[in-house]
């Protein structure tokens, strides 16, 4: 059998609900061996829906490949249990607002001198530093933060916000990318170090336009909200064609391809049209035009077909329902399926990360709350079932099948 790529790093992972976990997902899917410690009544996410028989499938979305253990951390035990198994291992990830890791002696200062060779990751809202970093965040704090939530809507109405964590999800991408590039850099003669990940950060990166365009121009363009079309190129945005909605993208080249396609060869002659920056002082009239045409076609699979013989970047607007069933998503093993002894099967999105020496989906399963609590003390720590079971009376560690 192929040794995954990361086998025989070892993590311990103190990450809930979904940034920290996420990064962890993929250590362990990639092949390292993450040890997820829960307090005594679990990970948030163990609340979150769909259940069954007690199982949330929220969780096992989030958690799969980990090994689980449950303790409470507020105690001297549970704290001398976690200093040893980070004696041992080479990363650790938390989540947890800054302070909180320092409070149950596990912060950084702490943690380096048990393990020198330590890479420690904190993800949080806004870091471990700066005016805001103690408060409390979670995704949607994170977007508002970051001028996301301002650019969402229709223009002069109140913002909207999307009921998806890309905030949390690529946080906990970007934490995974940069613990690897830390391994890398160890493995080549380097210290341990840890390593500070703001969610909100994060999400500022992703205005690839915005903020170079206030910037240099003195602040004379703030992006603002433009509703279905891009708010500074044209044409760019959704467009309705009878009762449904296709996303069209006709820039530079792919304006000739538009305008074919609608049969207005007259407008890629016209001499507004031919600057990409100038087009957009014209976009109603652009915008009218597509829709007439869709208006004309009628039907959205038709102009698919049309725009894609002309070359011009277009996609249906598509529900979750309509992803999860299209024909590409099927060939690619978009959707993967975890087979979980107590909730059954289970279909989640597949971690996107795709290598040739290693096609296939790890079959893996997320863990109930303290199931690997006895396996763990006993081979890495060498304690006995009886020291085992006097943790579990005094209430220090448990286990439950949910």
């Amino acid at each position: 059998m192929t040794q995954k790529m990361l086998e025989g790093f070892k993590v311990i992972d103190f990450t809930h609900v979904v940034a920290g976990p996420h990064a962890t997902k993929i250590l362990a899917e990639h092949g390292a061996e993450v040890i997820k410690i829960e307090p005594l009544d679990g990970d948030l996410s163990r609340l979150l829906p769909t259940h069954r028989e007690g199982r949330s499938g929220y969780f096992i979305q989030h958690n799969v490949g980990k090994k689980t253990m449950a303790m409470d951390l507020a105690t001297q035990e549970a704290q001398e249990i976690c200093h040893e198994l980070i004696k041992t291992a080479d990363v650790v990830v938390e989540n947890f607002s800054p302070g909180v890791m320092k409070k149950h002696n596990m912060d950084w200062e702490t943690l380096k001198k048990i393990n020198p060779g330590l890479i420690m990751c904190s993800i949080s809202c806004f870091g471990q530093t700066g005016p805001l970093a103690n408060l409390p965040g979670y995704d949607w704090i994170g977007q508002s933060y970051a001028g996301i939530v301002d650019l969402m809507g229709e223009p002069g109405k109140k913002p909207v916000f999307g009921d998806i964590a890309f905030g949390d999800v690529s946080t906990g991408a970007h934490a995974y990318g940069a613990i690897v590039a830390a391994l890398l850099h160890k493995s080549r003669g380097g210290n341990g170090q840890h390593i500070d990940i703001s969610l909100v950060e994060v999400l500022f990166s992703y205005h690839e336009f915005s903020v170079q365009l206030y910037d240099s121009t003195d602040g004379q363009v703030l992006a603002t909200r433009s509703g279905s079309y891009h708010g500074m190129l044209s044409p760019v945005g959704i467009y309705q064609c009878k009762d449904r909605y296709v996303f069209i993208l006709g820039l530079n080249h792919q304006w000739e391809g538009l305008t074919r396609a609608m049969e207005r060869e007259d407008m890629f002659n016209d001499p507004r049209f031919t600057d990409v920056m100038a087009m957009a002082k014209y976009k109603d009239e652009i915008n009218d035009a597509i829709e007439e045409w869709l208006d004309k076609v009628g039907d959205v699979d038709k102009a698919l077909e049309i725009l894609r013989a002309n070359r011009v970047p277009c996609a249906p607007i598509l529900n979750i329902a309509e992803v999860m069933d299209h024909p590409h998503s099927k060939e690619r093993g978009t959707v993967r399926t975890i087979s979980d002894p107590i909730f059954g099967d289970l279909r989640v999105p597949r971690t996107p990360l795709r290598f040739s020496e290693f096609p296939d989906i790890p079959d893996d399963q997320a863990g109930t709350l303290g199931q690997y609590n006895h396996q763990i003390l006993r081979e890495q720590l060498g304690y006995s079932e009886q020291k085992i079971a006097d943790l579990e009376t005094a209430g220090i560690i448990t286990s439950k099948n949910i």
